[in-house]
């Protein structure tokens, strides 16, 4: 039952509550109460599971509640404690929560997607197949938590409508033994499809999505990463559609790398086109944001091919160069042909040989950015950037404390999963957080408002730009290179007023009305549109 209910105007207080409602609750906080409930289990996964049950007995209640307290609940609800929540799915799970389309339901996804009864309202969907789940591997059907957490924070950070909202879970099946092994397993028993069939399915799905939910925007999460670069190209020139884990972490870390950049130049008096970026970890995030990143010395005036010339990669078997044998299709177009030499494979020689500015880590390797490395990078560059970004923390290359304090408090720092400031000789240090949620929120509602039929290059180039620029005086004289969380939905709303006007630019926005609005009122239009909780505010039209 649902307390929202009985939050009655003064006028009807005098009439009596329902027997099962205590008769003084209506002059206590229950948001406090339900506060101090959260904060009274003993870890992560305990929490996740309460405002789970919260989300279900009182929505309202829980996003008002997320909306008051987000630096503390979105840690729960996303990164790190999501990445608990998936690995155990299978064993806390308590009702249904979104949709499961399985391979068994190939000629048929039409019918399984009618299920949902959103309709011509749903809006955007969240869709994992589970191959990739953060950095803890094939997860199978027990990755549909990443969904259903990151339209919680499309709810949060843009203020889409709750009801518009598909969180949706692929099960293909799983390679993870483990799981297909224990009896409480939710998925399909059996392996995953080859890419001929895979191909099949996701073009069915594609087809069965626009076809039930016309208006939808489809964001992909979390697939194996020739997957996800598979199908972000198959489908971005025909559907309505996005990969977070590409363009999303890349629009994001671009953001944060301006902001670095401009604090590493200035102290140095260097110029921001002598800045070289080392990329370790070549996966479909490592690879996404590096030629997201190429954007930042394009911007600079420099070509593509000049562009790609700063940047340099690393995988598993070392420094990416072009004569190697059987390298993989993503990652031949940052691959070196301009070394000469044995293979380099030690990170420490790789920098002593690159010499870059910034060091980015997106290799899922807990602690691969070693002393010897921070301080190579310290004797390097008068401000060092580096940025961890693999999450959660638990594979997060370098822990904040050791960053600052290896680097004797030079670096410009940067993680994927949250950090506490940290006090070094005096000084208090507040880390940068490269969190997605920064820009996929203001992704879709630009792309949802303005009705764009694709998501282009542009409009996620100019999410970052918009990003870049949302810093507050106080945030940049406190040297941050991403703004403060807290300021999540006026920032989202700066981000969608940008993609919108790119959509507009590249002729793919189907709302023509908003061509017509200044920035000023088409921002005043896009924050009456940002959803809160009926129990304290109207609900917008979205």
């Amino acid at each position: 039952m649902s307390l929202t209910s009985f939050h009655l105007p003064s006028a009807q207080a005098a009439i009596p509550l329902p027997a099962r409602i205590p008769p003084r609750l209506l002059q206590t906080d229950h948001r406090q109460r339900c506060l101090a409930q959260l904060r009274s289990k003993p870890n992560g996964l305990e929490k996740y599971i309460y405002l789970n049950g919260l989300k279900e007995r009182d929505p309202n209640l829980f996003y008002e509640i997320l909306l008051a307290n987000m630096l503390e609940i979105i840690p729960i609800l996303y990164t790190p404690t999501v990445g608990d929540a998936c690995s155990n799915y299978s064993h806390i799970w308590r009702r249904p929560e979104g949709l499961y389309v399985t391979i068994e339901s190939k000629g048929l996804i039409r019918d399984v997607l009618r299920a949902w009864n959103a309709g011509q309202f749903a809006r955007i969907a969240v869709v994992t197949d589970g191959s990739r789940i953060l950095g803890l591997g094939d997860l199978g059907a027990n990755g549909l938590p990443i969904s259903i957490g990151k339209l919680d924070l499309y709810i949060a950070g843009a203020g889409i409508k709750p009801n518009t909202t598909l969180p949706i879970c692929l099960d293909l099946g799983t390679n993870t033994q483990k799981f297909l092994n224990d009896p409480l397993y939710l998925g399909v028993r059996r392996k995953r499809p080859n890419t001929a069939e895979m191909d099949e399915f996701m073009k069915e799905f594609m087809e069965s999505m626009t076809e039930v939910f016309p208006q939808l925007l489809v964001q992909f999460e979390d697939f194996s990463t020739d997957n996800a670069f598979r199908y972000l190209d198959m489908f971005r020139s025909q559907y309505r559609c996005f990969n977070d884990d590409i363009q999303g972490t890349g629009s994001v870390v671009l953001s944060g790398f301006i902001n670095a950049a401009r604090l590493a130049s200035s102290t140095a008096g260097t110029a921001l086109s002598d800045q070289r970026i080392l990329f370790f970890g070549a996966g479909s995030a490592g690879i996404g944001v590096a030629k997201q990143l190429l954007s930042f010395f394009t911007l600079l005036g420099m070509s593509e091919e000049e562009a790609r010339k700063r940047i340099y990669t690393v995988d598993s078997k070392g420094l990416i160069t072009a004569d190697r044998k059987g390298l993989q299709e993503h990652k031949k177009y940052f691959a070196r042909a301009d070394y000469e030499g044995g293979p380099l494979t030690n990170l420490a020689d790789i920098i002593n040989y690159v010499k870059p500015t910034a060091l980015l880590g997106l290799s899922t390797i807990r602690n691969a950015f070693t002393e010897e490395v921070v301080k190579i990078m310290a004797s390097l560059n008068t401000r060092p950037i580096i940025f961890p970004l693999s999450n959660p923390v638990s594979l997060c290359e370098v822990d904040y404390s050791d960053a600052i304090s290896w680097s004797n408090g030079s670096v410009v720092f940067a993680s994927g999963s949250p950090y506490k400031p940290v006090e070094y000789e005096g000084i208090v240090y507040e880390p940068g957080q490269g969190n997605n949620m920064y820009i996929f929120p203001g992704i879709g509602m630009g792309a949802i408002l303005s009705k764009a039929r694709h998501i282009t290059d542009s409009m996620v180039e100019q999410a970052s730009i918009a990003l870049a620029g949302s810093l507050t005086e106080e945030e940049q004289s406190s040297n941050l290179v991403y703004p403060r969380l807290t300021r999540i939905r006026d920032i989202s709303s700066q981000i969608a007023l940008s993609v919108i006007r790119a959509a507009q630019k590249d002729n793919v926005d189907e709302n023509a009305l908003l061509r017509n609005l200044s920035d000023e009122a088409l921002l005043d239009y896009i924050k009456a549109k940002q959803w809160q909780p009926c129990s304290l505010h109207s609900s917008s039209r979205l």
